[in-house]
């Protein structure tokens, strides 16, 4: 996609001031969910409505976008939703009184990542709806008929029902009688499900730490590699199926082991990667160990179905191959692996099962292998929706699979960015994404990935380089008077201070700052200690000469916040997270560097108020 030479002299819109503070004074929220949202497992996203505000905010009709920090396509999908808003992007501008023009809008999207060019492409240039699920309906028809018999199970009263999933569960050995001991046995007790910290063994009674027990190890037989490899031993703990639309749940028996036994006969596809994992940062020596490869992964019988379903997709051909390969890929690494996981909640009489825990690749004591077929044919619907909501659109979205270090767009060609980079050593996405891009025979080039990784020797100034080489691209392509909009997210100062320093070297300034209100915190938001929540939103515009607003008391900013925010007796706003957004924004807005670490300004909050310590972040 090439910008006309007649809209490269357009200046780019001025937006009114009211809209600007509709934006960037008030909270604006951002749902996590939709569809569009939820047709693929991607870690960060942001919601597609809530950067379509900003781009009908700053943009006309006709107008080009650029993101150079692409990530699974959601600014070229919010591009889309410009001509076609729904009732509730309609009724959320009108809220806020935005002065905005709906209607097509064009966008360039660059992605570093393998993956994530993958699934923004197919998301924003998608196949025929009708057709997609006609032919996901043929694939998976095909799939069970040939391999339908590998999810078979007997339930309690010895009638033939299907298999929902399987907990599997490492095996132990007690520290004083040496018994071995499955961790199921040891440490999960149901109704009311609870799964313990500590190990207790049933032969001897011995009580410990659960990691003082050690985990057994096997040697097995990898026949892909045609070697052998030493692996934590698991076994069966808890099937679950159903029969005749009723659940149920049982113990293993011996029917479960001979069906594994008779999958244990059956050869693996040729088509199945043998792609050895490049171990960087997310390798932990204890639950990796054995998992060299991408295979490593999965057990028999989901490499052998997820394997033949792949093949089958590649008799297709164009867009309806590719959003084949989606569908199958949004399934894959979240839930077809034995990543996937159960937690045990409050109140619940069994333990819940869920997807793998996103940005990193964690394997638990407890894994779970769930049935392909019914978790991809629950996950069809919500595919064919989302391409439904697209398919049509007369907005050009191109994404390039490359470095947004070099852009091969023309100078003062694009009218408006909306970006949100890497938030520094948060997580590392080649690394995370290379189980799907093994099926995509495509792995991502980590010259120019911007990160701060020990295992790549990236330190905070090559991340900062890096991003300062991105920005600069985006500052040259921009036309003169254009605008960037940032979403960020980081708890530590010298990272808000690298990206500072980055965007100013390109020459851009802040103009405005809000805050990103997400209804739902992203994963590392929930659980990291000192995370933020509620990512800081930049405006970012032409370099200028600033202010000198001299040095302040960092102690008197935070309290004239507090008390700012303890005035508007609006509970978000007196969060220790949502302060912190705030403090950052503060600084950065006067073009000062961000003075202290979330964790740091979180202790000090605590003590201004006896309900400090419940409202902070990872406390």
């Amino acid at each position: 996609m090439r910008v006309s030479s007649s809209k490269q002299r357009q200046p780019a819109r001025a937006v009114p001031e009211a809209s600007l503070d509709a934006l960037y004074r008030r909270p604006l929220a951002a749902s996590r969910s939709g569809s569009l949202f939820g047709a693929f497992p991607y870690p960060t996203k942001i919601s597609p409505d809530a950067i379509a505000l900003y781009i009908a905010a700053h943009t006309r009709p006709g107008d080009t976008v650029f993101d150079g920090f692409g990530g699974s396509g959601t600014t070229g999908l919010a591009a889309l939703l410009c001509e076609r808003p729904s009732d509730a992007l309609r009724a959320e501008a009108k809220r806020l009184g935005l002065d905005v023009q709906w209607g097509a809008r064009n966008a360039v999207l660059y992605e570093l990542g393998v993956l994530g060019a993958f699934v923004g492409r197919t998301l924003t240039n998608p196949p025929d709806p009708a057709a997609f699920k006609k032919a996901a309906e043929d694939v998976l028809a095909a799939g069970i008929e040939q391999d339908g018999w590998m999810y078979e199970a007997r339930d309690p009263s010895g009638k033939k029902g299907s298999l929902r999933h399987i907990i599997w569960s490492d095996s132990l050995r007690c520290p004083r009688c040496r018994k071995v001991v499955g961790l199921w046995d040891a440490c999960v007790s149901l109704e009311p499900a609870e799964i313990s910290s500590t190990f207790s063994c049933p032969k001897c009674d011995h009580s410990c730490a659960l990691d003082e027990a050690q985990r057994v190890t096997v040697t097995e037989a990898d026949d892909v590699l045609g070697e052998d490899r030493e692996l934590r031993h698991r076994t069966p703990a808890r099937i679950y199926g159903s029969t005749g639309g009723k659940l149920w749940s049982r113990a293993p028996h011996a029917s479960d082991l001979a069906l594994m036994k008779k999958i244990a006969a059956e050869s693996i596809p040729s088509c199945v990667p043998k792609a050895m994992i490049p171990w960087g940062d997310l390798y932990r020596k204890g639950y990796h160990l054995g998992i060299s490869h991408v295979h490593h992964f999965y057990t028999r019988r989901n490499l052998i179905v997820f394997a033949r379903m792949w093949k089958r997709v590649e008799s297709y051909r164009g867009a309806l191959r590719e959003g084949l390969r989606f569908w199958l890929l949004s399934y894959n690494a979240s839930h077809g692996t034995i990543m996937t996981r159960v937690v045990a909640k409050t109140g619940q009489k069994d333990l819940v099962v869920t997807s793998a825990q996103p940005g990193v690749l964690y394997i638990s004591g407890l894994p779970v292998e769930k049935n392909l077929f019914a978790g991809l044919k629950r996950k069809l619907s919500t595919i064919t929706q989302a391409f439904e909501l697209i398919h049509g659109s007369s907005g050009k979205i191109e994404v390039v699979n490359g470095s947004s270090c070099q852009v091969d767009l023309p100078s003062g060609s694009i009218d408006y960015v909306f970006t949100d980079p890497p938030f520094g050593a948060n997580i590392p996405y080649a690394e995370l994404n290379f189980i799907n891009e093994a099926w995509l025979k495509k792995f991502t080039d980590r010259t120019d990935e911007a990160i701060v990784s020990p295992k790549q020797e990236k330190s905070v100034d090559a991340y900062r380089e890096l991003l300062t080489r991105s920005f600069s691209e985006a500052r040259r392509i921009l036309k003169p008077t254009g605008q960037a909009t940032m979403v960020f997210h980081s708890a530590s100062a010298e990272i808000w201070n690298a990206l500072q320093r980055a965007y100013q070297d390109a020459g851009f300034d802040v103009e405005h700052a809000g805050v990103l209100n997400k209804t739902q915190g992203s994963f590392k938001q929930v659980t990291t200690k000192g995370a933020v929540s509620g990512d800081p939103v930049l405006l970012l515009g032409p370099r200028r000469d600033c202010e000198d607003h001299g040095v302040e008391n960092v102690w008197s900013v935070a309290a004239a916040l507090h008390s700012e925010a303890t005035a508007a007796r609006d509970p978000a706003e007196s969060t220790a997270p949502r302060l912190y957004s705030r403090f950052v924004n503060y600084f950065l807005s006067r073009q000062q560097q961000v003075p202290l670490d979330a964790d740091v300004f979180y202790r000090w909050f605590a003590e201004q108020s006896p309900r400090g310590a419940l409202v902070s972040a990872g406390e």
